[in-house]
């Protein structure tokens, strides 16, 4: 998996690129707790799920159906009826990405992104991204430096650019308006 902390800069990168008016704080700090909520599913291992189960690590919860069915039920929240469309887009790729990174990494048995419809794991050919440990003291080692750096040059930095293109267009058409 990417680590937790790369996550979350997928869902922030497009709000900043689209600015506060098209995607409001509230709705970019759920984009994030959905970018990392598909990790929950360690919890599997806890209860003898294997992690080549549908319900185990990177199984239904990594799924484009979770990611859809999570993005509608928030845009019934009072919050979000205004802007349902955007609500439902905005979120379904804030969880979906969560996958998207993770079928990006060296390591791991794959992403189910189609369960429950198959059971199939799936990794990309272009493949990255270092896979991070699933407990932190690990990533504050030699690796960790290595896990961090591949993040930064295949996520983060790509993340960067999105930002200054909308924030750059964002300035541009404010200036013609």
């Amino acid at each position: 998996m990417a680590s937790l902390v790369t996550h979350p800069i997928i869902p922030l990168s497009i709000a900043l690129a689209a600015g506060s008016k098209a995607i409001p704080y509230k709705l970019m700090l759920l984009g994030v707790i959905f970018s990392m909520l598909p990790d929950a599913d360690v919890i599997a291992f806890r209860f003898g799920i294997p992690y080549g189960h549908m319900l185990g690590h990177r199984g239904l919860s990594h799924s484009l159906l979770f990611a859809f069915m999570l993005a509608a039920l928030c845009t019934r929240l009072p919050a979000f009826r205004a802007h349902r469309i955007r609500t439902l887009l905005y979120l379904f790729v804030a969880a979906a990405s969560h996958g998207i990174l993770d079928a990006m990494t060296t390591g791991g048995k794959g992403v189910g992104f189609f369960i429950p419809l198959t059971a199939e794991r799936y990794f990309f050919t272009f493949r990255p991204i270092e896979v991070s440990p699933l407990t932190a003291r690990e990533f504050f080692t030699a690796r960790g430096r290595e896990i961090f750096t591949s993040e930064l040059q295949f996520v983060w930095l790509p993340s960067a650019l999105v930002v200054l293109a909308g924030w750059s267009a964002r300035q541009l058409f404010r200036g013609r308006a």
